[in-house]
């Protein structure tokens, strides 16, 4: 009887202790599910949806100069209106995956969407009807314009799929994370590896994307170049499919917008109700109540001290005047990242050039090698490039020096990884006004002013693509980790939304600074600094000005750093908690462990009547 006993709080013992579950809300062993191997289905996934995403968003501002005949800022614009729109939707699909469907369903909805935008996209480039007549006149002034039902169906087509990434981004990088336990030492140091090769999978697709697709969309024909990139997001979603038996999903645990509308809205009722000084008078759950939900309770900090309001005991217990210790801290995380997100803005709107006006420049240079001519668009393979040497490099090497110096796990802190990439941007921005100086100097020398090539070399342009990339390992790692990381373990969905946000408000941002750039410094008779043809335009005086712009974001950085308080690691009490949890799953005598035909509700283990 002692063996059986034994044997079966052994087997307890492998499942794990985080609330994950399947599919049908059992309980998950450790063994059967999770870990790299469920891992790795999502991050091939990866591979191939950002191959067919940056197969469509790394040339569109090409197809929109060359097909639809649109001038330098409507075509910029275009662009990151539209990549705007692709990484602020997420915030909805975090909102469906964390208070209703959870992360798995709402990423497969959105799947089946994204790849109807993708279809009606090849569909639109394709049908000669559906796109306007091929004009080989230089001035795009005298093309013919698309019409009405041309424009809403490629537009159209754009934005279906970008409501389809909006449910697909924040929650495949949430459902790999959660295949990491944070209850077992040896799955989370696993875990702090992950991002890192999460973003190798990223740009592994976009290398791709970046080489072969834009070459077959230059050369070969559009019909072809989109049609591979739709192909691609079939399989990637098929690899994801196939995966699901190994897959440990949380269960979704409410708004977290809710959550935080009612500690705020709490304090404010609340607003002349004094604080207690001793935190433990405040209102709190039960222990045990976190541990059978495999929850981590937080203990009242100093911070923010105005929102503690909310938990203090009046009486009433309306969730609206009313709210947990817990429930305010995880507020207030989500509150003090706030910063930390505006900070990511400045080199979003950098990231944002690479697929506009980069590409744009290079289109003005000399593309050939022998009889082969480089597409623009494949300068971003660099930037990929950069990335993948920079991550592993950062991973193993530069991370395993610092451990030595700071006792960090990470080497360093994630901000401090992010402050490096901010330096990096504000290099970049120089080098690329003073390479611009130069090429706008070769198109006078060479009498190229009013248009027409400039022969010069495309690859003067290679260094701002490779320090971008070098700029990406450190920054936009960090920052994705950094915002699952510092988030509450039931608001992480909405944590990794404050990444993609960082891009879309970004990108919306470049095109108000593209707009009210051209449209003020071409008043009073002035030429302007953005012209459509660049040969005649000042981007070396815009480029500079995004260097000015980086450097008051890095001052702005350092007085964040100096004073953001990082989210505690698991506290002292974990162990505690977790013996917690294991009492709570312990099996009643009438229900072994090991018999597979129990269920769980509430963590309990129970027969199904």
């Amino acid at each position: 009887m002692a063996m059986q006993l034994e044997e079966e709080g052994g087997l307890q013992n492998n499942y794990t202790k985080d609330g994950t579950v399947d599919l049908r809300g059992n309980p998950v062993l450790r063994s059967k599910r999770g870990g790299w191997r469920a891992c790795s289905f999502i991050v091939v996934y990866e591979v191939f949806e950002r191959m067919a995403y940056y197969g469509i968003s790394s040339n569109l501002v090409l197809y929109l100069t060359k097909k639809f005949h649109e001038g330098t800022v409507e075509s910029a614009n275009n662009v990151t209106n539209w990549v705007g729109t692709i990484w602020m939707a997420p915030i909805l699909g975090a909102y469906v995956a964390d208070a209703l469907l959870g992360r798995y369903w709402t990423f497969l909805i959105s799947c089946i969407i994204y790849l109807s935008g993708m279809s009606l996209l090849t569909l639109s480039v394709s049908l000669p009807s559906l796109k306007p007549p091929t004009c080989q006149d230089p001035n795009i002034e005298n093309c013919q314009k698309a019409s009405t039902l041309q424009v809403a169906v490629f537009f159209g087509a754009l934005y279906i799929l970008a409501i389809g990434t909006g449910g697909t981004k924040p929650n495949i990088s949430t459902i790999g994370a959660d295949q990491f336990d944070d209850f077992n030492p040896k799955e989370k140091n696993q875990k702090l590896s992950f991002f890192n090769w999460w973003w190798c999978s990223i740009f592994c697709g976009t290398l791709f994307a970046n080489t072969v697709l834009v070459y077959i969309q230059d050369n070969v024909g559009w019909s072809l170049g989109y049609g591979l990139p739709t192909l691609g997001l079939l399989f990637s979603i098929t690899v994801f499919l196939l995966g699901t038996p190994f897959y440990r999903h949380k269960v979704p645990s409410g708004s977290p917008f809710t959550k935080m509308a009612m500690v705020i809205v709490g304090a404010v009722r609340k607003i002349k109700v004094v604080v207690p000084n001793d935190p433990k008078e405040l209102y709190e759950l039960d222990l045990d109540e976190y541990a059978r939900n495999g929850k981590f309770r937080i203990d009242s900090t100093s911070g923010l001290r105005f929102l503690n309001k909310a938990a203090v005991k009046t009486g009433s217990r309306d969730a609206w005047m009313l709210s947990s210790v817990t429930q305010v801290e995880e507020t207030k995380q989500m509150l003090r990242m706030i910063p930390v997100l505006i900070i990511t803005f400045v080199p979003s709107i950098m990231i944002a050039q690479i697929n506009t006006l980069f590409v744009k420049q290079g289109a003005t240079l000399d593309r050939n090698i022998g009889s082969f001519k480089i597409p623009p668009a494949s300068l971003l393979g660099f930037v990929t490039i950069a990335m993948l040497i920079s991550v592993v490099l950062y991973d193993r090497f530069f991370v395993r020096i610092m451990q030595k110096w700071t006792n960090n796990p990470r080497g360093i802190t994630l901000l401090q990884r992010m402050g490096i990439g901010l330096i990096f941007h504000t290099v970049i921005m120089i080098i690329a006004s003073i390479t611009e100086m130069y090429r706008l100097k070769s198109a006078k020398k060479f009498g190229v002013v009013n248009g027409g090539q400039i022969p010069v070399t495309i690859f003067i342009l290679l260094p701002q693509f490779v320090l971008m990339g070098v700029a990406d390992a450190f920054l936009e790692v960090a920052k994705l980790e950094f915002f699952y990381d510092q988030a509450p373990e039931s608001m992480k969905s909405l944590g990794t939304s404050y990444s993609t946000t960082s891009y879309g408000i970004g990108n919306y941002l470049s095109s108000f600074i593209l707009s009210t750039v051209s449209d003020l410094t071409s008043r009073n008779g002035h030429q302007g600094w953005i012209l459509n043809n660049l040969n005649a335009s000042h981007l070396d005086y815009y480029y500079a000005f995004f260097a000015i712009l980086n450097f008051v974001n890095f001052i702005f950085f350092l007085v964040v750093l100096k004073f953001y308080v990082y989210k505690a690691e698991v506290s002292d009490s974990m162990e505690v908690l977790a013996k917690e949890l294991q009492k709570a799953k312990t099996p009643n005598q009438e229900c072994p462990i090991i018999d597979h035909k129990c269920k769980r509700k509430d963590n309990l283990y129970i027969k199904p009547s």
